[in-house]
């Protein structure tokens, strides 16, 4: 039996979902249901299903991002998206991040079937085998994982000099910390930590520039909390000292 996960914030559509389709004649067993992103991305981790329908407007959740997660982390996984936002890029951006079904709500029966049969169909051809490459080359895979990686480096200079943490990142992307740490490392080949510290010391180079601004305040500026720790990363990134650095770009 195929595992099915329904997630949408309205009561109706998930138990309109559950009990109106046969689920059985597909071989298929709902086997949860949540009213969030949040609480579906722990039914995810948990049960691990084969397909997924998502209503990809609630609230406090990106969409595309939590696709790009879904399918960069469980790139079997079947996703189909309802929604009743009728906009044709976003479908596209949707599909090319490898969406088996857009189905704009409200969606009549035969639409619902035909997006299981095609997936269930689709689950049978890709498992045990690589994703579907598309004509340009790049799975569907690969560019879910370039979308991950471009928003989560994206949050990390938006939030470089606060205190940020590698699961902190993760969240934001809808993947677990382990899975982001390898798409980082092997994209640019550098850890969270250092990734990190790069962003802070560029930062901090040009805050050095300005000579009214004490060492210790571009530290804390740039989002360390002690000045110690500061200065062996400045020096271990630029080579020099942060001193060293502000008298050489006088």
């Amino acid at each position: 039996m195929k595992k099915v996960v329904i997630i949408d914030d309205e009561p109706i559509i998930v138990q309109g979902l559950s009990k109106s389709v046969d689920w059985a004649k597909y071989g298929c067993e709902v086997v949860g249901t949540a009213g969030d992103g949040v609480e579906g991305k722990r039914i995810i981790e948990e049960l691990h299903p084969d397909i997924l329908f998502l209503d990809i407007c609630m609230p406090q959740m990106d969409g595309l991002t939590m696709i790009a997660g879904l399918k960069s982390e469980y790139s079997d996984m079947q996703i189909a998206i309802l929604t009743g936002f009728r906009d044709f890029e976003y479908a596209q951006k949707a599909i090319n991040l490898g969406v088996s079904r857009f189905l704009l709500k409200p969606s009549n029966m035969d639409e619902i079937n035909e997006a299981i049969a095609h997936m269930v169909e689709r689950s049978d051809k890709i498992k045990g085998t690589s994703s579907d490459v598309p004509e340009d080359g790049e799975s569907e895979e690969a560019v879910a994982d370039n979308f991950i990686v471009r928003n989560a480096l994206s949050y990390i200079e938006e939030h470089y000099n606060e205190k940020i943490l590698l699961s902190d990142v993760a969240d934001k992307v809808y993947v677990s910390q382990w899975h982001l740490s390898k798409l980082l490392n092997k994209e640019t080949g550098k850890n969270f930590s250092e990734i990190l510290n790069t962003v802070r010391i560029k930062k901090a180079s040009e805050l050095l520039k300005d000579p009214s601004k004490r060492i210790s305040d571009v530290a804390e500026e740039v989002g360390f909390l002690d000045v110690a720790h500061f200065s062996r990363v400045f020096k271990k990134v630029k080579g020099i000292s942060a001193n060293e650095y502000r008298n050489h770009t006088k």
